[in-house]
């Protein structure tokens, strides 16, 4: 099978030597839909170099170079067509706000990989750290059809998540026509969010948005939202893809407020809600 589980999970931790500066954060900001209306205060804190916070999400281009889905598939053991490949959930944990510059050390391995009958989950753990000690610690879970049913461990299982009724705040936030050509230039270069023929081969109409950029949209809304605009009292932000995103689009964002999480939920308008981000919530820290 093109993924060797055995050797996948036996195999080194990869070190990887980063660093970043504010336009790299900046750019991520823009890639996101930062900077809209330009000059509103709220709004520089994400796009103007003297007042710069770094939305924790950040941490997930931080470094360039290939995303963690993309990552998995150079690890050893594995060997599958990027075609098949999808982003099944993100979660992240930063141990203190991210700087605006810093250069750090990342170390991926691959802590399981699942066996879902028609498909394969790997999980990529990443951890970063400067001189000053960690930074975050990230999970992507990489999603590989076809490739299950070898009779392995199916992991843990998401069910349906229950709406807890009405969300406390609803926002919606529309997806420009380019952003994923300008999300790419965060280093994401994966031409299902550019090729047409590439993302037909796919199983998709057209080009979908990453699910990165839909990822930190959601997180920059809750903390605009109901944090007060404060990226510092993010602890923690999980999330499941599942559905896509289509660059043109709006996404409507539910949020339902706790003790120190928001729990979320993100549907597309134009597709009767068809959800995209389930399971989703975010830790924070009482202002």
């Amino acid at each position: 099978m093109p993924v060797d589980t055995e050797r996948a999970l036996a195999a080194a931790p990869r070190t990887t030597e980063i660093s970043w500066t504010p336009e790299d954060v900046q750019l991520y900001h823009l890639g996101i839909g930062a900077g809209v209306p330009a000059t509103n205060p709220r709004e520089l804190r994400y796009t103007l170099e003297s007042r710069l916070h770094v939305l924790p999400s950040f941490a997930t281009v931080a470094g360039g170079g290939p995303p963690g889905v993309i990552a998995a598939l150079s690890m050893p053991g594995v060997d599958v067509d990027l075609a098949r490949v999808l982003h099944g959930g993100q979660s992240l944990r930063v141990h203190r706000p991210l700087p605006v510059r810093a250069a750090a050390t990342r170390t991926d391995r691959i802590t399981a990989v699942h066996d879902k009958g028609k498909a394969a989950v790997m999980v990529l753990r990443s951890d970063a750290a400067d001189a000053d000690g960690p930074l975050w610690t990230a999970e992507a879970q990489v999603y590989v059809r076809g490739e299950g049913g070898w009779g392995g461990d199916r992991g843990p299982s998401a069910g349906a998540p229950e709406e807890p009724g009405a969300p406390d705040r609803t926002v919606e936030r529309p997806v420009r026509e380019d952003q994923a050509l300008l999300y790419r230039l965060t280093g994401d270069l994966n031409p299902l969010h550019a090729d047409p023929e590439f993302a037909r081969r796919a199983g998709f109409d057209r080009p979908v948005l990453h699910g990165l950029c839909t990822y930190g949209m959601t997180l920059k809304a809750v903390v605009d939202t109901l944090l007060d605009g404060d990226v510092t009292r993010v602890r923690s932000w999980t999330a499941r893809f599942a559905g896509v995103t289509y660059p043109g689009e709006t996404l409507r964002i539910r949020m339902w407020r706790g003790d120190g999480v928001v729990r979320v939920a993100v549907g597309a308008v134009e597709r009767g809600d068809a959800p995209v981000l389930t399971g989703a919530t975010v830790e924070f820290t009482q202002g």
